[in-house]
């Protein structure tokens, strides 16, 4: 750790009355400097890192030794000089004032960081001064810098309560927005807010749902990461792994770190990295031959040739990612290029780097390599290394955006004319926050209330060159300022992705569930983690990564891939199916045979078989067996509602109209007995009369059941889905169930009537004795209705009314075939028996 040595004004009041104010500690001096009207600060990293050093606490801790020079940071500086340049040669802008400009070298180190920038604000002197002069202004009005974030909130938090401006190129840590915290900070390039959100709607464009994350262990990374991962959260992305370290990390840490990633599955590396602790990861990298990994980078390193160039392994090959956009300040280059004024500053700073950039040595001890002499008129055409790449001109821009901002809150303040007075104490703070101008090149600079400019990226993906070399190129743009579904632009161009791949990488934890599946969750795991399930049956998804199977509506069942949902087949007993013309069939057969069986008994209606049987009941028993058999052709087809009212009552008056008639036919045989014997007068009183009337009667009562159901409560078509899970039944609902049954018990007393009847009359003294088959007939009858009920309970769907239609023929074949078919054997094949006589037999019987 470096020694933090306090650098503050402090009062030290004495028992004298003439207190003095004094610095304490070493004074700093700054590396560049130039007097001028008005002074602007500049902290620059011109060193990266600093030699450790113990100290024994024993004597005065010794200064920083720094290391490890960095050619970028000059690059920065000289983008300053240039813009101060350029400023104070401008007749338009602080006319007859001049800025002069302290640069300072922070060596990478935060402490020193906080140290200069003191010294910028405070001035160096070291000698006691009056009292009045703890109040004097500040050294200088504003600083430029530094390019790390945690090192701007070190700095900003130090001098916030002075409101002496900081405006950093740079530092892109959202948490710098907060002004409670930094009240005096303002910055050229947008915060990682954006970028990080940027960046995580960048990884699900590609798909990458399952990633891995490593970030630099300080404010730019952890917060940077921090914002990524919320947003990543929300989007459906996880994070397999987040690590972090610093380049000062010992060796063992960053081997944790390539044991974590190599045991990982996710193939993608989202990071958030200073250049130079990418710079040590991938020699990690190198030497563990780790290739093959999808990189996604911030502007951080996205856009650095140098990071590329020491890629020796390829590591970083296809990486994308985000950085500000392109930028050209005309006249920096050359002025950058031209070094040799930096050499007239003839210091040790300026001598480490002029043998750095040239491979020279102004002097040589005798323990180093022989090296070319420097002269210091060394030319820089030819020469090739990081100072002379421009390929950072955007942030050069920041730093020129950033020196203009501070001019044009001059100027606006000092509201110059011709003269202007050089003394006046400047509160630059405000003016800066509310500047709005453009730049020469025609880009509007303004800063929002957050002293943030506005978001604007383009997306780099890295490319294999010429000669090796990464190129660059941009493929889309995202802009914050736009609505959200506009924000990110990806232009139809070919990405290169990592090891020259055209194709676009897989990093998952599971592959997608395709429509007809839901996701469940793998315990213990992260929500990126999970099993296709099958949706079950009657739900559907039709969505790729479903969390859930919706259910089908009640008249639409899921498909067999179960990612649509189709109306389900409406089920009933149709005309075209087998079935249905199967009972069709015998209806219409019944009904031919029972118009057969009337016409045999029409053409023999005068013969004493028919006379004997009450040919007018026959008849009219005839015509209900013929309803009877068409009533069952209602049941075929589809439910309406009229079929539905028609079916029940036709089906119960037509066999209350035939069981009416083998009544009266059975009561007509009892009667005619009682009749033979001597003084009976019964048939009068069961008379041709009668029979009609009873007849009508029975049927009348089964007529007002049927009217009182169809007023209250009536038959109506309805759709069971209940039966069939993947089916419609349409079926006629009963309405009333009371009313059906009503129908159905009425006629099964009748049926029960007439069967008792006849079996009492089945031994009557005839030779051709009728009431033995009507009792056949009603024994039929009953058999087929009592095994109907149970049969017709459990039949599902078009089956019940197909039990009901088999029912309703059954017993109408029954009574044909029992109470006709005989009789019309012996009158079609036994005409010998078709007499009178014969009627009568052994026993005395009347005619009937």
């Amino acid at each position: 750790m470096e020694p933090l040595e306090p650098l503050l004004l402090v009062a030290s009041f004495s028992h004298a009355e003439d207190p003095k104010c004094r610095q304490s500690g070493d004074a700093e001096n700054p590396q560049l400097v130039k007097e001028g009207d008005i002074m602007l600060g500049g902290l620059f990293s011109f060193h990266t890192n600093w030699k450790e050093r113990p100290d024994s606490y024993m004597q005065k801790p010794q200064p920083l030794q720094c290391t490890s020079l960095n050619f970028r940071e000059f690059q920065l500086a000289q983008a300053l000089l240039f813009t101060i340049k350029e400023i104070n040669n401008s007749s338009d802008l602080l006319p007859g004032i001049s800025l002069g400009y302290k640069i300072y070298d922070t060596c990478g180190s935060i402490a020193r960081s906080v140290r200069v920038a003191l010294a910028l604000v405070n001035g160096n002197e070291n000698v006691a001064s009056p009292s009045n002069a703890c109040l004097r202004p500040a050294h200088v009005q504003a600083i430029m810098g530094e390019t790390s974030s945690s090192p701007s909130t070190a700095i900003a938090t130090s001098i916030g309560p002075f409101h002496i401006p900081l405006i950093s190129h740079f530092s892109t840590c959202a948490c710098l927005s907060d002004k409670s915290k930094y009240p005096s900070f303002l910055r050229t390039i947008p915060s990682d807010y954006y970028q990080s959100r940027a960046l995580a709607h960048l990884v699900k464009h590609f798909g990458w749902t399952w990633v891995g994350a490593v970030r630099s262990n300080e404010d730019y990374g952890n917060n940077g990461m921090a914002i990524f991962t919320e947003t990543a959260v929300q989007l459906g992305i996880c994070l397999e792994y987040s690590v972090s370290f610093f380049r000062t990390d010992p060796s063992d840490k960053i081997q944790n770190i390539i044991d974590i990633i190599k045991a990982s599955t996710s193939t993608v590396i989202v990071t958030f990295l200073s250049h130079m602790d990418l710079d040590i990861l991938l020699h990690e990298f190198s030497n563990h031959n780790l290739t093959g990994y999808q990189w996604v980078g911030t502007e951080a390193w996205i856009f650095d040739s140098q990071t590329a160039a020491g890629d020796k392994n390829h590591i970083l090959d296809g990486a994308i990612g985000l950085s500000i956009p392109k930028a050209h300040v005309s006249g920096l280059k050359e002025f950058m290029l031209d070094v040799k004024p930096l050499n007239s500053t003839n210091n040790n700073l300026f001598t480490e780097f002029w043998e750095a950039l040239f491979s020279c040595k102004f002097t040589q001890s005798q323990s180093e390599e022989i090296q070319r002499k420097c002269t210091g008129h060394e030319d820089l055409t030819g020469v090739e290394n990081s100072f002379t790449d421009m390929s950072l001109m955007p942030i050069f821009n920041n730093v020129y955006k950033g020196v203009y901002a501070v001019a044009h809150a001059l100027h606006n303040i000092l509201s110059c004319n011709k003269t202007c007075d050089s003394n006046v104490q400047l509160d630059p703070f405000m003016h800066i926050q509310k500047a709005n101008f453009k730049t020469k090149e025609g880009e509007e600079v303004y800063f929002n209330k957050n002293g943030d400019p506005s978001a604007k990226y383009e997306i780099i993906n890295w490319q294999p060159g010429e000669n090796g070399q990464v190129q660059f190129v941009t493929v889309g743009l995202y802009d914050a300022s736009l609505p959200v579904d506009k924000q990110m632009n990806l232009q139809n161009r070919s990405l290169i992705w990592t090891q020259n791949s055209l194709q676009v990488p897989v990093s998952v934890c599971s592959e997608k569930c395709p429509p007809g599946t839901r996701k469940v969750l793998q315990k213990g795991k992260p929500v990126c983690c999970y099993d296709c399930v099958r949706c079950a049956e009657g739900e559907m998804s039709n969505n790729t990564d479903s969390i859930t199977c919706v259910r089908c509506p009640l008249e639409s069942w899921s498909n067999e891939r179960r990612d649509a949902c189709v109306t389900k087949e409406a089920e009933f007993l149709s005309y075209e199916e087998i079935m249905g013309i199967l009972l069709t069939t015998a209806s219409l057969f019944g009904t031919c045979l029972t118009a057969a069986v009337a016409f045999i008994f029409f053409r023999y209606r005068k013969t004493p078989l028919v006379r004997a049987n009450n040919s007018e009941l026959s008849f009219l028993l005839l015509f209900s067996l013929t309803l009877c058999f068409l009533c069952s052709l209602t049941f075929i087809g589809r439910p309406s509602e009229w079929s539905c009212m028609l079916r029940h009552t036709a089906f119960g008056i037509t066999f209350v109209l035939c069981i009416s008639c083998v009544l009266g036919k059975t009561i007509v045989v009892l009667m005619a007995f009682k009749a033979t014997l001597p003084g009976s007068n019964v048939m009068k009183l069961f008379g041709p009369t009668q029979q009609r009337l009873s007849v009508l009667g029975f049927t009348l009562i089964q007529v007002i059941i049927c009217i009182l159901w169809l007023t209250i409560s009536p038959p109506f078509p309805s759709k069971n889905f209940r039966e069939f899970k993947d089916k419609i039944i349409l079926e006629c609902a009963l309405g009333s169930a009371v009313g059906f049954w009503s129908v159905l018990g009425y006629i099964g007393l009748l049926a029960m009537l007439c069967f008792v009847f006849a079996f009492l009359a089945r031994k009557l003294p005839d030779n051709f004795n009728e009431a033995k088959f009507i009792t056949f007939s009603m024994l039929i009858f009953c058999a087929v209705w009592i095994t109907f009920i149970p049969a017709y309970v459990s039949s599902p769907g078009k089956f019940s009314v197909a039990v009901e239609i088999f029912a309703i023929l059954a017993s109408s074949f029954g009574l044909l075939i029992c109470i006709f078919v005989p009789k019309c054997y012996i009158m079609l094949l036994k005409p010998e028996r078709n007499t009178k006589k014969n009627m009568m037999g052994k026993a005395t019987s009347k005619s009937f």
